[in-house]
C-alpha cells in the first residue's frame, strides 16, 4: 500500500497509523485537513436531493 501523505510504499500490517505509514504522517495529514489545505468538495444540488425538491415545491404552492 502507498501512504497518502509521503507516497511510500508500505507493508499494512507493520503500520500502525493506517491508512498511513507512520504517525507522522497522519499528523501532516489532519494539519491539512484542519487548515483547510485540503477539502471535500462542494457540489450543486441536485434533483435528488430532498433539500432542493422542497424548495422548489413550495414554490408552486400557491
Amino acid at each position: 500500500m502507498r501512504c497518502p501523505t509521503c507516497h511510500v510504499e508500505f507493508a499494512v500490517e507493520t503500520s500502525r497509523s493506517m491508512p498511513f505509514c507512520s504517525p507522522r504522517c497522519k499528523q501532516i495529514d489532519l494539519k491539512r485537513w484542519l487548515g483547510e489545505e485540503i477539502s471535500l468538495p462542494y457540489g450543486e444540488a441536485s434533483d435528488e436531493d430532498p433539500r432542493s425538491r422542497d424548495s422548489a415545491d413550495s414554490d408552486h404552492d400557491d
